[in-house]
């Protein structure tokens, strides 16, 4: 029997043409795809295209909520799911997206991702918790203004799937830590327009906490030495947000 919801997948890209055609293809189940991209110079858009269910919207990008609340209000249907292009579609959790979507107890769902990096399936780290909205109802859902680390804001009752999502953030270590400066310098952006300004307390005290919050408490230590990288690479990128915003401050002094 034909499921009664029709769903949307949408998804925001730059430059991935290396992804684009296995997201797409997990999608089945997707009534249509929504892809805002931010003109990507491969192909992407391209190989995106050849799909007669796939409508590529090109965007400036100003920032990641802006950029997926745009995808959101392209969306034909209610429902939607918004993955990541670096997040994988397992069979097991379309099928379980398909099977809630038939009478749905929620207007949002959260999926548990797995985290990998540098090759190893990351357990602890903080990212034993690593829970995301990525299933929900439109109506009721959009991104907040976070420039960076966006998250949905859902008006109403959530739930959890039980299937979990394959999350590979990692390309290279120069693509990871290019992603979290590019993460740092929006930060700085967002403390800048409240006004804030950096001192000793925030170039010395956050990145020593950020480091043994996850390296010890968040049980990173556990994840051998990939998690004592993803701890002195996070610790570092808390600098670096600081760093963007003293400049910041400093061109209008």
């Amino acid at each position: 029997m034909e499921n009664p919801i029709k769903i949307s997948a949408l998804a925001i890209t730059l430059n991935e043409a290396h992804n684009i055609e296995r997201y797409i293809k997990s999608l089945w189940f997707a009534d249509e795809i929504i892809i805002v991209d931010s003109f990507s110079t491969d192909e992407t858009v391209s190989l995106a295209s050849k799909y007669e269910n796939v409508i590529v919207h090109q965007r400036v990008f100003d920032n990641f909520s802006a950029q997926k609340n745009f995808a959101i209000s392209k969306a034909k249907n209610d429902w939607v799911t918004f993955f990541d292009l670096d997040e994988e579609v397992p069979d097991s959790l379309a099928k379980e997206i398909l099977s809630v979507a038939k009478n749905p107890k929620a207007i949002a769902y959260f999926v548990k991702r797995d985290y990998n990096f540098m090759g190893k399936r990351i357990k602890y780290s903080g990212f034993q918790t690593d829970y995301v909205i990525r299933f929900f109802n439109k109506n009721f859902c959009e991104y907040n203004s976070n420039l960076v680390h966006e998250t949905i804001e859902a008006n109403g009752k959530t739930a959890k799937l039980k299937h979990t999502s394959p999350h590979y953030t990692y390309k290279s270590f120069d693509h990871y830590t290019g992603k979290l400066h590019q993460y740092s310098k929006l930060q700085a952006q967002m403390l800048f327009e409240k006004g804030k300004k950096p001192n000793l307390y925030h170039f010395l005290f956050r990145p020593w906490y950020r480091f043994w919050h996850q390296y010890i408490i968040r049980l990173g230590i556990l994840d051998g030495k990939e998690g004592f990288i993803l701890a002195y690479v996070s610790a570092f990128s808390v600098f670096k947000r600081y760093v963007n915003l003293w400049l910041m401050n400093r061109k209008i002094n």
